[in-house]
């Protein structure tokens, strides 16, 4: 056995992931229930998740989830890796230290206050609030997420390829779309699955910046909580977790392939060398 890892860390490690995996798992088994009791089980049945296509409210707060987060994590993309360039390209300029301040404050801002303080923006200009205040609120969450991931990429960018192409007479627009943007492109869309996952799974933020008619998933299913828990609200949880799920995956994968790729590259380099 490895020398660090003793009997105490892995029961440690068993314990951590069994406090925060079973009760998902619990829910992921009881959406399953026939019986409408949650706590009770009453036999394996899909009918909850058949339910949920006739369920008109929830329908239409998946798709203003599905909408917001598409949107917002587009925009939370380009906006965040025009950040991440600047602070990589841009080492030294006035004012460096309160923009990179600026950028990552949500990071460790808590959701409440930002929720609160984009409240109080959007009641201060009069704009009312619905589906394009909760677009720019998760735009705001999730950009520098975006600008982390893609920093990250740009640190172990090359940036003799760009440098090249402008001593061929390559335009810099040109170059950026050409040369940088394929070679960053797997931290970009790693970047904009993490924003899009974020979106998806916020509630604090949203509920502070919704309005009529932009009822988010995550704000329907805690009103509906607050009434109860059904196998119906277990169902489209477990919808859910799946969904943030398989963004997470996806986002992991797209970041170990751009990983393999770019030590594959700097080997064949070496080899060349």
């Amino acid at each position: 056995m490895n020398k660090n890892l003793t009997w105490f860390n892995v029961t440690a490690l068993v314990l951590g992931f069994a406090f925060l995996y079973i009760p998902i798992l619990i829910l992921v088994i009881y959406s399953f229930n026939e019986s409408k009791l949650v706590t009770v089980w009453g036999g394996f049945s899909t009918k909850w998740y058949a339910s949920l296509a006739n369920n008109q409210s929830i329908l239409d707060a998946a798709w203003v989830t599905i909408r917001v987060g598409l949107l917002s994590a587009s925009l939370a993309t380009v906006l965040g890796t025009m950040a991440a360039l600047t602070l990589d390209r841009f080492k030294k300029f006035h004012g460096r230290a309160l923009f990179s301040g600026m950028v990552y404050a949500p990071l460790v801002m808590p959701e409440v206050i930002t929720g609160l303080s984009l409240l109080l923006l959007f009641v201060a200009i009069g704009f009312d609030r619905g589906f394009w205040t909760v677009t720019i609120a998760h735009t705001t969450l999730t950009m520098c997420f975006v600008a982390v991931v893609v920093q990250s990429r740009l640190v172990t960018f090359d940036r003799s390829l760009e440098e090249a192409a402008l001593d061929l007479g390559c335009p810099p627009f040109k170059t950026f779309f050409i040369i940088t943007l394929p070679l960053i492109l797997p931290g970009v869309v790693a970047g904009w699955m993490l924003a899009f996952t974020l979106s998806l799974d916020d509630l604090v933020i949203a509920s502070f910046s919704t309005g009529p008619g932009a009822t988010t998933l995550p704000i329907k299913i805690y009103s509906m909580v607050r009434l109860g828990v059904t196998p119906e609200i277990n169902a489209v949880s477990s919808i859910l977790i799946g969904v943030i799920a398989l963004g997470v995956v996806a986002a992991s994968i797209v970041t170990n392939r751009a990983e393999k790729e770019r030590e594959r590259a700097e080997r064949a380099a070496f080899a060349q060398g």
